[in-house]
């Protein structure tokens, strides 16, 4: 009985190699099958979001715009070739091109060129320290690389405008175009007014040329009517009238008045002088009786 038991016992008695039990570690994070190693879904979103604290907390790197100025823009030039041209060089933003004069393209058109033309520009690069790059290497240089370019013969006119934003020259744009709309405005009103005072005075004379026939008809005379104005004298006729009047010529109702008022305060003097006089001739001779 007791061999039985014992062999019972050995075969019921498994290898430690092969077991498929869980061994538990503190937290019950990690499982070992079969001699692998699995992670749970908890600890791999735990370690994700350790991974994305870890990144917050670096500080990154703010990347400011810059905007550069094109002084000169060649004939034939539009925005899609300044973008493949200087978009080698860095990412580009915003592109905006400055049209020529209405009047100069007025007269280019009549003329024949019906051909659009640009005068300055602005370029905005993602990063200012690659338009700041941009606009020392560039400038003054050939735009064309190659010899076939149509561009080729035309240097870069580039400057980096600093802390200048998209917003200022939208600003300016904005400022500009009202600017235009209040002077178109002044002139449309000074037109108006000039045809009314023609209008005015093409009337005036139909009236006259009516009045004048009917005089003549009815055999009364015509005169126009005149306007008599009065101008100021000029310093020579002043100076000329002074001297024909003489020192003693006749005086203005002003200059009499004046010479009366200086007479009446001469005589309002003397009386106060000769009280005075008085009253001290009193004093004197009473000191004079007592001495």
């Amino acid at each position: 009985m007791s061999d039985v038991e014992e062999g019972s016992l050995e075969e019921k008695e498994e290898p430690l190699g092969e077991r498929e039990e869980p061994l538990e570690q503190e937290g019950g994070a990690e499982y070992e099958v079969g001699g692998v190693t699995e992670v749970s879904n908890e600890t791999a979103m735990d370690q994700e979001l350790g991974d994305e604290s870890v990144e917050e907390k670096k500080p990154r790197k703010v990347v400011v715009p810059g905007v550069v100025y094109l002084g000169h823009i060649p004939p034939r030039m539009r925005p899609k070739h300044v973008r493949n041209m200087l978009g080698v060089h860095g990412e580009i933003g915003r592109i905006f091109l400055q049209a020529e004069d209405h009047s100069i393209r007025k007269k280019k058109k009549k003329a024949g060129c019906n051909a659009k033309s640009f005068t300055e520009g602005w370029v905005e690069f993602r990063d200012k320290r690659v338009a700041k790059n941009v606009a020392a290497s560039l400038h003054n240089t050939p735009m064309g690389a190659r010899k076939r370019s149509r561009f080729h013969d035309d240097l870069w006119n580039i400057k980096y405008l600093h802390r200048f934003k998209w917003a200022h020259l939208s600003e300016r744009l904005a400022y500009e175009k009202t600017v235009r709309q209040q002077r178109m405005r002044v002139e449309i009103s000074q037109a108006k007014r000039e045809t009314n005072f023609y209008l005015d005075n093409v009337e005036k004379s139909r009236d006259l040329a009516r009045l004048r026939q009917r005089k003549s008809q009815s055999g009364q005379p015509f005169q126009e009517p005149s306007w008599g104005f009065t101008q100021r004298q000029t310093e020579e006729e002043i100076q000329r009238g002074k001297q024909s009047r003489g020192p003693q010529g006749p005086l203005d109702k002003s200059q009499r008045r004046q010479v009366r008022k200086a007479m009446a305060r001469t005589q309002e003097i003397e009386k106060k002088s000769q009280s005075n006089v008085s009253l001290l001739a009193k004093i004197f001779n009473a000191r004079g009786k007592q001495d």
